[in-house]
Order: structure tokens, then C-alpha cells, then sequence
């Protein structure tokens, strides 16, 4: 089985004052199911994990809704708020949905301490006893605290998207692959191989991106690195097929299978 782990659908008459921006012009639009499908079939990718974009319930509700019609969708990301009283509540009842397989919060747009600060705690623990995973959207100055919180929670299951968009435009972020290997050296922690191409600026060659994903190869294996496309964002920096088949090219062949939906099936329990 092969699995996109992170890709996004959204509506703009939901998105007022949110991002995208209009100067945006290849993902200021709407994207829906249609628009996905056939990348899918051309490219051999039976299904997709369907990730939140925006802070709000109503994001979740619509993805649930879209899961719930198209069977290509094997799960959603949602979105709550895991610092309120209620949120454990909150985390409960939304993993009864069986299409909802995990939480992200917008941590990229937080101060570097945000996930230190406590109240995130019993949420975080619901989550895990819930059996939903935690995508961590964060930059590469959140490292050390997702480090902290992965330790205090080391029954959840935790994915980093997009390796934490180390800089590659400007040449690499200082003290990104440190971080990284501490995080790697935790059994909870995995890592997606996505959004590489956007965090590239003219940097997208096979030879840019060559040493990013050796060293995600080095940190976290075979075992625990998750591809996804990051798709329509994709579109900023490339094209579907042309980051599958380089991420196909730089990932050992006899890992494929894992890699690309394996991982995705097991850290995601797939049915």
C-alpha cells in the first residue's frame, strides 16, 4: 500500500485573512478531492492522510466530512485546542471518529517555549491513550522544547512535518541536524519527508536536497521516516510527480515499501 502522509484540501470562502495570499497564485484557490484524484492514480498512490490548515474546529469537521466520502482519504489530522480545561474531553470525542488518527497544532507560529508550558500536558496524555498521534508543525527553533515534551510524553506517538523546514534556501539552519539527532534517538519520534522542495528557494535540485534526506536516513532510518507530498503547498516549488520520483530516487530502494506507506500505515494504524 502506498501513502501521500500529509497532504491538504481547503475551501477560501473558509480561509478570510488567512494564508494563502492572492500573490500566491498557484495555491490561491480551492482544493478538493477532484483535484487530488488524479494525481493519485497517475502516480500509483492508493491513499492519502488528509492534514489540517487551519486553527479551528470547523477545518476538522469539514475534513471529517471529506474523509467520510472519498475512501482514498485513510485519515485526517484535525486540529483542537490543547491548552483549554476541556481539551482532554475534546481529544476524546473526536478520536471516536475512526477517520481522525491524530492532532496538530500551528506550533510553527508560536513562541519557541510553547510546547514547555504544561497545560498542554493532559491533553497530550488523552491523546495517547486515545491512540491519536501528534503531527508537530514546528520550525527548527521549537526543536529542543518538541525535544522536552517528547520526553515527558513517551507513550505518544510524535511525526515532525517537513524535517522542521531546516533552511535550505539560505544554506541550512545552524544546529538543526544536532537537534534532530536528539529527537531521533527517541523511539516515539518519526519523521515526514515532505515539504524539502518549498523550504528550497532555488536550491531544488536532487543535489540540494540529496544531503537533507541522508541525514534524515541517518537519524531516524528507514523505519521511521514518512513520505508526503505536502500537496497543493507542493505546487510553490514543484510538481507531484517530479518530488515523489525524487524522494524515490534518494530513498534506498529496498526501504521503498516502508518509506512510502508502510510507516504511514503503522504510525498512523491504518485499517
Amino acid at each position: 500500500m502506498r501513502i501521500d502522509a500529509h497532504q491538504h484540501f481547503w475551501l477560501l470562502a473558509a480561509r478570510q485573512g488567512e494564508w494563502p495570499q492572492p500573490e500566491l497564485a498557484p495555491i490561491y484557490r480551492d482544493f478538493l478531492p477532484p483535484d487530488m484524484l488524479p494525481l493519485l492514480r497517475e502516480n500509483g498512490v492508493d491513499g492519502t492522510i488528509l492534514v489540517q490548515t487551519l486553527s479551528s474546529a470547523a477545518d476538522t469537521d469539514f475534513m471529517l466530512d471529506l474523509a467520510a466520502q472519498h475512501r482514498f482519504i485513510r485519515g485526517v489530522v484535525g486540529w483542537a485546542d490543547l491548552k483549554t480545561a476541556d481539551a482532554p474531553r475534546r481529544v476524546r470525542t473526536l478520536a471516536a471518529h475512526p477517520e481522525l488518527k491524530g492532532l496538530r497544532p500551528m506550533v510553527q507560529a508560536e513562541a519557541a517555549d510553547w510546547l514547555d508550558d504544561p497545560a498542554i500536558d493532559p491533553a497530550a496524555e488523552a491523546m495517547a491513550e486515545s491512540g491519536l498521534c501528534f503531527d508537530a508543525l514546528v520550525l527548527p527553533r521549537h526543536l529542543p522544547s518538541l525535544l522536552r515534551f517528547a520526553r515527558r510524553h513517551p507513550a505518544l506517538a510524535i511525526v515532525i512535518d517537513h524535517a522542521a523546514k531546516p533552511e535550505i534556501a539560505a544554506g541550512g539552519t545552524p544546529g538543526w541536524a544536532e537537534d534532530m539527532a536528539a529527537l531521533a534517538g527517541l523511539p516515539n519520534m518519526h519523521c515526514k519527508l515532505s515539504g524539502l522542495l518549498t523550504e528550497a528557494g532555488i536550491r531544488t535540485g536532487i543535489d540540494d536536497i540529496r544531503p537533507y534526506t541522508e541525514r534524515l536516513v541517518g537519524l531516524f532510518g528507514t523505519g521511521r521516516l514518512i513520505w508526503g507530498s505536502d500537496w497543493p503547498v507542493l505546487r510553490l516549488a514543484g510538481d507531484y510527480a517530479g518530488w515523489l520520483e525524487m524522494c524515490r530516487q534518494l530513498v534506498p530502494a529496498d526501504a521503498h515499501d516502508a518509506v512510502f506507506g508502510g510507516n504511514a500505515a503503522a504510525f498512523y494504524r491504518l485499517d
